[in-house]
């Protein structure tokens, strides 16, 4: 009946050259924040498949534009470009009613704050049991209490934790009952977003194999946010590499590990801590550097290179991916020297790497804040506002220099609704 309820609307997924079922599928997706000068974008040109029955993961630091993307499958993010299709249907835009419904329905989140993700005035049983009021999925009070009792089992807590609040619980069990809320649906998709890293060392693996179990029984996708691609490699199928809201490499989990041919690929994958505290401290750590990159005249796109495996770059970056990919040898991300000279020059490099970093910040002056302040004066001081704007043009302060334009403009353009009429009523009382 869940699988009927599914193709009634969405229908089959399509299915690619290799005969894979296409569940999600991204297409050129930008995500745009705020309008006008204030505007953001927070995802660029972002396009990849997910797969029936995978974990597709999707790493990237903190900023990168994972969680957006994550927010943009379940409909709370809108797009400014590209489409969002589910099971070949777009979901993305403006959907009928009955659409959305079965999009809810069919795609779940668990969220990276157990604490801030639930309700604190409600009991564990009103919880998970609110996605089964809403769409109706059960048959009568006695089938609801099954169906929460043995999902609260399954994630491994007990019916007598139903009437108590998410503030009696650890860490690690409210996590648990976000995934009993998500998984009492019988969702197809799953979007998992950072779901261990507000939790203990000691319970992530649990919940980890807890959430396997659940893909092995129920057939389930997941895309697995995350930002530490040690725990990702052993979890994946295929892995997403996002640098600033761009994909930037694409491949299997063990091809992404043995061929890290993105240079933002290879400083995660250097950034992994080695259990060996002797080891760790003769490790060489890779900054990437993305003034490395030339665009200006080749422009970058991203390309499959064989193996199922996509990169962005240049023409000329992709053929020397194509080259290294070819060659067969395994790219020797993590580099350990017993050298002290090439670890200190390593450690000037990355010195070297942060002054500049620091420079560019201090070559922006502190005080250009931008304040509104300038706009309200501008406003009523036109003139003087355009000769601040100037000033302040001059000496790079590019936020204020703004302020003073956009008052001055919307300040110059009353003044000129005022006269016309004024000009109009002088006109009529001479009539």
């Amino acid at each position: 009946m869940a699988e009927k309820s599914r193709t009634r609307l969405l229908g089959e997924c399509p299915v690619d050259e290799n005969g894979r079922e296409i569940l999600l599928s991204l297409k050129n997706v930008d995500i745009t924040f705020g309008k006008g000068d204030n505007a953001v974008r927070a995802v660029t040109d972002a396009s990849f498949d997910i797969y029936k029955g995978e974990t597709f993961s999707l790493v990237g630091e903190s900023g990168s534009g994972k969680t957006t993307i994550g927010r943009a499958v379940i409909r709370v993010n809108p797009l400014a470009a590209g489409e969002i299709d589910y099971r070949g249907t777009k979901i993305s835009g403006k959907i009928s009613h009955a659409l959305d419904r079965e999009v809810i329905r069919n795609i779940q989140m668990v969220f990276q704050d157990p604490a801030a993700s639930l309700n604190e005035r409600a009991t564990v049983d009103y919880i998970i049991s609110e996605g089964l009021y809403n769409f109706h999925l059960f048959e009568n009070e006695a089938d609801r209490v099954h169906k929460v009792e043995t999902m609260i089992e399954e994630v491994g807590l007990l019916p007598e934790h139903l009437t108590r609040y998410p503030h009696e619980f650890s860490g690690g069990q409210r996590q648990r009952i976000g995934i009993a809320r998500a998984m009492v649906m019988e969702p197809e998709l799953v979007v998992a977003d950072e779901p261990i890293s507000a939790l203990d060392v000691s319970i992530r693996a649990q919940v980890l194999n807890l959430m396997k179990k659940f893909q092995r029984e129920k057939n389930l996708t997941y895309l697995f946010i995350a930002h530490d691609l040690s725990v990702v490699r052993f979890i994946s199928d295929r892995i997403g590499v996002i640098y600033k809201g761009r994909i930037v490499e694409i491949a299997s989990a063990e091809e992404l590990f043995n061929f890290p041919l993105h240079p933002y690929t290879h400083s995660l994958i250097s950034a992994i801590p080695i259990p060996d505290p002797q080891l760790e401290k003769n490790k060489v750590l890779y900054t990437y550097d993305p003034s490395i990159h030339d665009y200006s005249v080749d422009k970058p796109e991203f390309v499959n290179i064989g193996h199922d495996h996509w990169v962005y770059g240049n023409k000329a970056e992709i053929e020397k991916y194509k080259a290294l990919r070819e060659k067969g040898e395994p790219v020797k991300a993590i580099t350990i020297t017993h050298d002290p000279e090439k670890k200190k020059e390593s450690v000037q490099e990355k010195e070297a790497h942060d002054a500049a970093a620091e420079a560019q910040f201090l070559a922006s002056p502190v005080h250009d804040t931008g304040s509104k302040l300038y706009a309200i004066l501008s406003f009523f001081l036109p003139i003087f506002g355009i000769i601040a704007g100037l000033i302040f043009r001059r000496f790079n302060y590019i936020r204020n220099y703004k302020m003073c334009k956009k008052g001055a403009i919307v300040g110059f353009a009353v003044i000129g609704v005022i006269i016309l009429i004024f000009l109009l009523l002088l006109l009529l009382a001479v009539i």
